[in-house]
């Protein structure tokens, strides 16, 4: 099963940091560079409603795009919704998230191995999806929360996710727990390059966010986040119908 209730405590916390944000505090800068808090708000709503679709699609056998027309939709409707007050921020969010988690409500457990179109992969997928952006965007928001908020479980989903920025021979390793990962799965004690930490600092330095004890070891530059993989032939086969 997806983490259906992780993401919906993450939708929780969203709506408990949102809740007193003033006009002001939603024009100011976020942690992302170049956005308002509005433009992580607009985001993270738009993405509940695209997943929603995406979704309520999937569970009636079609394949869509989270926005058909592409990059520059969904670039033009986070400007769009940016500049809303705080009060249709918080409307628009509570509205989509409630959606989203309605969508989902009606999936069966035979359900979560639909196809989406959405990097290429399983309605589950789109739950664990939804999972990276809220908690990550919590950060974004400077709101109060940060990686210390991330949950173990977590922060080996963003680790296991982000791996493909490792640079090939690095490996990492989590200090409070037994966990070891590289990019390409093999690990070696002699040749690998290794960067130690606790788990939630490993997935924040790996998602570009500033952990609260930074990793040791000779921390190398990151790749560009993971692209969306190519279907594989039963995935593209199914989609074709």
């Amino acid at each position: 099963m997806p983490p259906l209730k992780a993401v919906a405590d993450g939708h929780r916390r969203l709506l408990e940091v949102t809740a007193p944000l003033t006009d002001e505090q939603v024009r100011a800068p976020s942690l992302l560079p170049g956005w308002s808090r509005g433009h992580v708000l607009a985001h993270l709503t738009d993405n509940a409603r695209a997943f929603a679709r995406v979704c309520a699609l999937a569970l009636r056998g079609e394949l869509v795009d989270a926005h058909e027309g592409g990059q520059a939709e969904r670039d033009a409707i986070i400007e769009g919704l940016a500049t809303g007050n705080a009060r249709a921020h918080r409307d628009g969010l509570a509205r989509h998230i409630a959606a989203l988690e309605a969508v989902w409500s009606q999936a069966s457990p035979a359900d979560w191995e639909l196809p989406v179109r959405f990097r290429n992969g399983e309605l589950a997928d789109v739950v664990r999806m939804r999972w990276r952006e809220v908690w990550i965007h919590l950060v974004d928001l400077d709101l109060g929360v940060t990686a210390e908020e991330w949950t173990e479980e977590f922060s080996h989903h963003a680790i296991e996710f982000l791996l493909p920025r490792l640079p090939e021979g690095v490996a990492l390793r989590q200090t409070d727990g037994p966990a070891r990962w590289s990019a390409d799965g093999e690990i070696s004690a002699v040749q690998d390059v290794e960067i130690t930490g606790r788990a939630r600092d490993l997935a924040a330095w790996l998602s570009g966010r500033t952990p609260q004890r930074l990793p040791a070891g000779d921390l190398p530059e990151l790749g560009p986040w993971p692209a969306h993989p190519a279907p594989t032939p039963d995935r593209a086969r199914q989609a074709a119908g």
